[in-house]
């Protein structure tokens, strides 16, 4: 699986706002997006103003970072949402939340979508109690996301559900019993999302 091994403290920088690449961490005075307001690179204090397409990349960038999904994972997204009812930029958002990864992390399973990714790909979590070691992979509402009931498995989740103390979006349900689980109880909308995204400009970039 392809993915960006990069320094994501720079990704944050150059967005301008905290993306949360590094979960909790993120938090802290640690922070370099805090420590740093500059967009990184030597030659940023030359830049000006930006320009309407740098507006609209920007965004695309900034949505793409935060999820954690390349370039072709980002366009088969969006020609998803393109080719579905209703508003295109909301249907994308929407498809974007409801990657197995996003909902682990945002049920308090990971400490970020990387920890995520990596939780499901060590197998650690099952979807209707069926093992699914795929991050991409899009939930729907009804589905029951489980931690698998072996003491790894448990013990990393647990940690990390005490840690974090995470507020759970409305489109999902946390039951933090002896084996904690998550219920998807409708599709999520673009309120749900964390961080403030313009989708519009997205769409507006990607239909050219």
């Amino acid at each position: 699986m392809a993915r960006n091994t990069g320094p994501v403290c720079r990704m944050c920088r150059r967005e301008g706002t905290k993306l949360f690449l590094k979960g909790s961490r993120c938090d802290t005075q640690q922070c370099a997006a805090e420590r740093r307001e500059t967009p990184p690179g030597s030659q940023s204090f030359r830049r000006g103003k930006m320009t309407d397409y740098g507006i609209h990349l920007r965004e695309k960038q900034k949505v793409k970072r935060y999820y954690g999904v390349l370039e072709g994972q980002f366009r088969k997204y969006y020609n998803m949402a393109d080719r579905a009812k209703g508003n295109t930029g909301e249907v994308l958002m929407g498809l974007l939340e409801r990657r197995l990864d996003n909902v682990v992390h945002r049920l308090g399973f990971g400490h970020s979508r990387a920890q995520a990714r990596q939780i499901i790909s060590h197998g650690h979590i099952t979807v209707n109690d069926r093992r699914v070691d795929v991050a991409s992979y899009l939930v729907r509402p009804g589905d029951v996301v489980r931690v698998k009931n072996r003491p790894k498995s448990l013990e990393k989740v647990k940690n990390n559900l005490a840690e974090l103390g995470r507020e759970v979006p409305d489109f999902l349900t946390l039951v933090d019993g002896a084996v904690p689980e998550g219920h998807i109880v409708r599709m999520p909308e673009i309120d749900d999302v964390s961080i403030p995204v313009q989708a519009q400009l997205i769409v507006e970039l990607c239909s050219k």
